[in-house]
């Protein structure tokens, strides 16, 4: 076996597994390593803040579908990775992240930057290696590389700095990659029995079709049954939007055209989705999900088949491969479907049809909070645009190949509505773990693997002061983006939930700020305050334009009302009980 170094040994694994491009800041942890990157053709991408940089890498899997993968110094750099794996995870991302430990002969003692950083990653990855002899340093990166494709999540790679130095004897491994299948022969064909007998069949198009690259498949069988196809819960991406059968999007600010027609469904195919609660929620007053319907389950993770929704058939295989599969076996099949396919795709245009107006006159919010300061915000000096207004514009000048990512909180979740994609591996958001700063640093992830597609984050002035700095990231690096900021002055989301259930008394909930265009461009970015709303798609374009042709990134600070749609949580509160006289008007 060739002798080498245990750093060499670890950068030869990384090249192995066909890595590029490593995001995180610089450590004297693995310098040694850090050192022969570049001539092995591997680029470390240095960000602003390392929870950046585990989105960077979270974004970078996602475009690409290859890993993603971080680095940092011990303790308080690998500390500060933390959300941004626990969003991944969510996410079911390949991303490694590789956590330099303090050194074994010093380990216990509190000395600096000391910390277990086992413990703070166990909740958020799907497999754990831990270099216990440097002799096994290659052993265990390529294991923590493997393991993220087939267990389909974060894996953590925690190296001692000491078994960076030394020389070893080591043979390279071999990435291994899983052929998945489409799952066993007999859920395979309950499932046919059950779509034979469906009259209104409905798919939900979730995660795992994206992941599996396969749309196509999911698009064949829906025209053989004639099924609409609602995506799940942020993955608006798992269906082309120009389709017939597509309908939108579940869960909250979804489609009403989804949800009204998946209400009507006898047998629900979910290919790719475990159905989480969050997506499946009540929404515009519609309890949407059919109570009586049969539920065919298609997920790679046999422990996410029945967990969230009962269901009739589970099967345990590839989105993809399960999708050729059954189209496969419903060839020459009398199908009851069939029967009213043309009035069901009647049925889906009207109510595509009727959604679309709704949304084109929902101009603004109505709920009596909203009409206030919407009546304030007409008093003030300034052009203060409604939200969903600015929401549709936006969605106008969307250039076909674009990819955009999402923030958590109050306007960026109506966007859901407004967010079309034609192909996968469009939209990233940070699903059900629900943090905020997550969408600029995401978006350079996935400009970083796609940098031929343009790339629009999507912020509210909340989430945009936690990571804004990463544009320095972008501008740095040749990273071109463009991030658009929803400039409210409000905490929206949870503010929403003091005008529902609180009586209006606002604690914490109003922001303040200077101009972000203004700091965008402090950063050496182009910045645009947008305050009309017929500059709203020309000031989107015009950025498009500067990042796909000059390499720039630019900020747009679209200045909006107060206005709030509905409550994240409705489910999750109710109106306040208080015995303690102090308290008494408190509710």
């Amino acid at each position: 076996m060739p002798r080498m170094t245990p750093s060499e040994a670890f950068v030869e694994t990384l090249v192995a597994q066909g890595v590029k491009k490593i995001f995180g800041i610089m450590g004297s942890a693995f310098m040694d390593a850090m050192d022969i990157f570049a001539p092995a053709g591997i680029e470390l991408i240095p960000v602003v803040h390392e929870q950046g940089a585990a989105h960077m890498a979270d974004g970078y899997s996602r475009a690409s579908g290859r890993h993603g993968v971080v680095i940092g110094q011990n303790g308080p750099g690998i500390s500060n990775c933390v959300t941004g794996i626990a969003a991944a995870y969510w996410a079911h991302s390949p991303v490694v992240m590789i956590t330099p430990e303090a050194g074994t002969m010093t380990m216990g003692f509190g000395g600096f930057q000391e910390c277990h950083q086992l413990p703070m990653f166990q909740e958020f990855t799907k497999y754990q290696g831990h270099v216990n002899n440097p002799n096994r340093i290659a052993e265990y990166t390529s294991r923590c590389f493997d393991r993220a494709l087939s267990e389909i999540g974060p894996t953590q790679l925690n190296i001692p700095r000491d078994y960076f130095y030394g020389d070893i004897n080591v043979e390279i491994p071999q990435p291994m990659r899983l052929d998945r299948g489409p799952g066993g022969d007999q859920s395979l064909n309950e499932a046919v029995e059950l779509l034979k007998t469906a009259e209104f069949p409905v798919i939900v198009s979730g995660g795992g079709v994206v992941m599996s690259d396969g749309v196509e498949e999911v698009k064949a069988i829906a025209e053989f049954l004639g099924a609409p196809v609602v995506n799940s819960y942020q993955h608006n991406d798992s269906f082309p939007a120009s389709h017939p059968l597509w309908c939108g999007p579940l869960g909250y600010q979804g489609s009403k055209a989804g949800m009204k027609l998946i209400s009507r469904a006898d047998v629900v195919l979910v290919i790719g989705s475990r159905l989480g609660p969050f997506g499946t929620l009540p929404q515009h007053g519609l309890d949407y999900w059919p109570k009586e319907a049969k539920i065919i389950q298609i997920d790679a993770d046999h422990k996410m088949l029945g967990l969230v929704k009962k269901i009739s058939v589970g099967i345990c295989g590839d989105a993809k491969a399960a999708s050729v599969a059954l189209t496969q076996r419903l060839q020459g099949q009398t199908l009851a479907c069939h029967a009213n396919k043309d009035t069901r795709a009647a049925e889906i245009a009207a109510e595509k049809a009727a959604w679309e107006q709704e949304l084109d006159e929902w101009t603004h919010e109505r709920d009596p909070y909203s009409l206030d300061v919407i009546a304030e915000a007409e008093a003030e000096e300034g052009n203060w645009l409604h939200p969903r207004q600015v929401l549709r514009e936006l969605e106008k000048a969307m250039p076909a190949d674009v990819m955009v990512s999402t923030d958590i909180g109050n306007i960026n979740s109506v966007a859901h509505s407004y967010l079309r994609f034609e192909r996968p591996r469009s939209f990233f958001a940070p699903m059900s773990f629900g943090n905020c700063g997550y969408a600029l640093p995401t978006i350079i992830g996935a400009k970083a693997a796609s940098p031929e597609r343009p790339a629009v984050a999507y912020a509210g002035d909340g989430a945009w002061g936690m990571s804004m700095s990463e544009i320095m990231t972008a501008v740095r690096h040749d990273i071109p983006v463009t991030a658009v900021v929803f400039h409210n002055r409000d905490w929206g989301a949870e503010k929403k939930n003091q005008v529902e259930f609180y009586n209006r008394r606002f604690v914490a909930a109003e922001l303040v700020s200077e101009s972000w265009a203004g700091i965008a461009q402090a950063m050496g970015a182009e910045g645009e305050r947008v305050d009309s709303l017929d500059e709203v798609g020309p000031a989107l374009q015009r950025a498009i334009d500067r990042q796909m042709n000059e390499g720039k990134t630019t900020v747009i600070e679209v200045m909006c009302t107060r206005e709030l749609g509905d409550p994240f949580r409705r489910d999750a509160l109710s109106k306040p009980v208080r015995y303690l006289e102090k308290y008494k008007d408190y509710v």
